[in-house]
């Protein structure tokens, strides 16, 4: 049995940018053939991630990290390249992503739950224990586009965390929420590594990366600058970022 959890092979991803700017019915080129460019956001990438590692990625906006998480959990499909992934995955990417926000913070745990894997049954068993977690106990009949991003945040991590995957991958969760509830996920995102749970993480903290993570990689302009020891990987990008200042 293989002790990657995580494989990419030469992985690579571009998106079409379209240029002409008459798209009105009206317009006489309507109809005519659009012209574009291919913009490439990944690059040729391959790194793996064993079994239990934590893997911290950093990288300038516009590097593409949010779309290689995207790629990894399946959401978006690679151009070409090979992804191998070993275990149940779940993606904790955007806040509010698969809720509803006509429907209660009951009512969205139960279709977020679905989602992710539970059966309605099951999910239903845990509404009161995410709530209690997410510290949203009073607003369960609340709709959820009265919420703030915070409360969205606790609802969205509360509820994947249920799941307990093989392999998390989360794209800069702790800069939401107050700092109590930031305390929190980071104890249960801790106590998920040490069962010996795949994480990968895209964090703005250079020093969680030093401190937390087995392994880092620096993805710069769609391409794998340095992958490693993290605190190489840290030194590389503020060498990056000091390079930029002076210029």
């Amino acid at each position: 049995m293989s002790d990657k959890a995580v494989i990419l092979k030469n992985i690579s991803k571009s998106f079409k940018i379209y240029h002409d700017a008459e798209n009105s019915p009206n317009s006489k080129h309507f109809f005519a053939k659009r012209s574009y460019e291919k913009l490439m956001i990944l690059d040729d990438i391959s790194f793996e991630v064993k079994k239990g590692e934590m893997l911290g990625i950093v990288g300038f906006n516009g590097s593409g990290k949010s779309t290689l998480l995207r790629i990894i959990s399946k959401i978006l499909e690679p151009d070409r390249g090979e992804l191998i992934i070993n275990g149940q995955i779940t993606p904790f990417l955007e806040l509010g992503t698969g809720f509803n926000p006509e429907f209660s913070a009951k009512e969205n745990i139960i279709l977020y739950g679905v989602l992710l894997g539970f059966s309605e049954k099951e999910i239903k068993s845990r509404v009161n224990k995410i709530l209690e977690f997410a510290e949203l106990e009073k607003f369960k009949d609340t709709k959820i586009k009265t919420f703030s991003a915070g409360m969205l945040a606790k609802l969205s991590f509360s509820t994947a965390m249920e799941v307990d995957p093989d392999i998390l991958l989360i794209d800069e969760i702790f800069a939401v929420g107050d700092m109590h509830f930031q305390k929190k996920s980071f104890d249960a995102l801790m106590s998920f590594k040490k069962r010996g749970k795949t994480i990968i993480f895209v964090s703005h903290s250079l020093d969680f990366v030093k401190q937390f993570c087995d392994c880092g990689m620096f993805l710069h302009e769609g391409k794998v600058a340095e992958f490693g020891d993290p605190n190489k990987i840290v030194e590389r990008f503020i060498d990056e970022v000091q390079k930029i200042d002076a210029s």
